[in-house]
């Protein structure tokens, strides 16, 4: 291939639903080609292939930039890919070429002695991820084809700041570049630094961040006095298996290397929720071991509550979808001022909220409000599911209880956790429910007004 423009028409390709590539323009085929693959054997350019799975995923149209390595030169093209009678329909546009990137070298010392391990990934304006490094994921228990598609923060789980900031929310609001987000690996727990900056696509309108996950050193270990043994260990001693099992799992289900049988693909889903619900619940008894101590205190900062609302409704703005339920969240502006600690009280309304579209009936609407009320900063989240009889509205507060535990879900600690982090900030929360009526649960906070 010598001609390479943004002008040349556009080039064609199909894959079958083999991932086998069934129809290629000359310069598509020679390409890949050169990658080791031919017309009838499943697609050899990993950009290429990638861009396929994530459309056989997520079931929609996908386009993207993809760098190919074409010899001594690496190609810059646009890929256009689509649902297409059963196979992918590849449309590539761009060829630009461009000198070759070295493998996994990030400016900024990342890969550097002494520097940690760092490994790139990159979202859709969504912020689902399109792509990861092929070195991400062995050491936190995952695969790379099995994230593809998910949120972002399904992968990532982001650490306010100390004055509460999430750097990477920041400039999603502005389209800029971020860096010192700080995250977790989910997975393992590994701590890790975030930066990124924005991708365009042919019009100039955001596109989603490329960015780069570097490693954290671990802060020292607190002191044996104020941490319970069994929540220090909690981490190293579960989640990792636990990470390792969810993510064997997805990768059997995603089938990232040919087509598995139907029934053992709904084995791995099963095994991948059972592992998941595992780990919320590991993440529950660190929350519970934690609320239960005498020394147990919470931050006394000034917050806005309707402003936290609106985060926590984004946060389960996937969630929702895949439900079909709507969150009517807070509009911009009206700050509703509050007194507590920002980190938990995020954590209260993902878990009512998260409550919510998890009992609302598809199709429907859970309602998130944020007021002022008797000298008190409220947030009201109402769902219009089956709701809860008053003889079971006091229990659902209690340790471990469910009002149908053959319900899937929860594991019974979301609500009591939430009560009594609540009442530790001087607050409370309290439900509005009748059977057949939906529930509406109202978190309450001191107010500085």
């Amino acid at each position: 291939m010598n001609a390479r423009d943004r002008d040349l028409p556009p080039v064609y390709g199909r894959i079958d639903g083999d991932d086998r590539l069934i129809e290629a323009d000359r310069r598509l085929a020679a390409l890949n080609q050169a990658a080791g693959g031919a017309i009838g054997l499943p697609l050899a350019i990993p950009a290429l292939a990638t861009a396929v799975r994530l459309v056989r995923r997520l079931g929609v149209l996908v386009s993207r930039r993809a760098v190919v390595a074409d010899g001594e030169h690496d190609l810059d093209l646009w890929v256009r890919a689509e649902p297409d009678d059963g196979g992918v329909r590849l449309t590539l546009t761009g060829w630009r070429e461009r000198p070759m990137a070295l493998p996994h070298t990030v400016s900024g010392g990342v890969g550097t002695p002494g520097a940690g391990r760092g490994w790139r990934w990159e979202t859709d304006a969504a912020l689902r991820l399109i792509a990861l490094a092929p070195d991400a994921g062995p050491r936190d228990g995952f695969h790379p084809a099995a994230m593809l598609g998910q949120p972002l923060t399904a992968l990532f789980g982001l650490v306010e700041q100390p004055d509460g900031a999430l750097p990477l929310l920041a400039a999603l609001a502005v389209n800029q570049c971020f860096e010192g987000q700080q995250a977790t690996v989910r997975p393992s727990g590994r701590r890790v630094i975030l930066a990124g900056s924005p991708r365009r696509d042919r019009l100039g309108a955001f596109g989603g961040f490329a960015g780069i996950a570097t490693d954290v050193a671990l802060e020292p270990a607190a002191s044996p006095a104020t941490v319970d043994v069994f929540t220090a260990r909690l981490g190293g001693v579960l989640r990792a298996p636990l990470g390792r099992i969810i993510a064997n799992a997805d990768s059997i289900g995603a089938a990232p290397d040919g087509s598995v049988n139907a029934t053992y693909a709904g084995y791995a889903a099963d095994i991948a929720t059972a592992g998941r619900h595992l780990l919320g619940l590991v993440d529950d008894l660190v929350d519970l071991e934690a609320v239960e101590r005498a020394d147990f205190a919470v931050a006394s900062e000034a917050i806005d509550l309707a402003d936290l609302a609106r985060r926590a409704a984004g946060l389960l703005t996937v969630r929702a979808s895949a439900a079909e339920v709507t969150i009517d969240r807070p509009g911009e502006g009206g700050a509703i001022a509050a007194i507590g600690e920002f980190r938990r009280v995020l954590q209260i309304l993902v878990n009512l909220i998260g409550n919510a579209v998890r009992y609302a009936p598809p199709g429907s609407t859970v309602t998130v409000r944020a007021q002022h009320r008797k000298g008190l900063a409220e947030v009201i989240v109402a769902d219009r599911g089956k709701g809860i009889a008053p003889e079971d509205q006091a229990r659902v507060f209690e340790k471990f209880e469910r009002v149908d535990p053959s319900e899937p879900g929860g594991n019974g600690l979301g609500l009591y956790i939430a009560r009594r982090l609540a009442r530790a900030m001087g607050g409370d929360i309290t439900l509005d429910s009748a059977a057949g009526k939906g529930a509406r649960f109202m978190l309450s906070l001191p107010s500085p007004d």
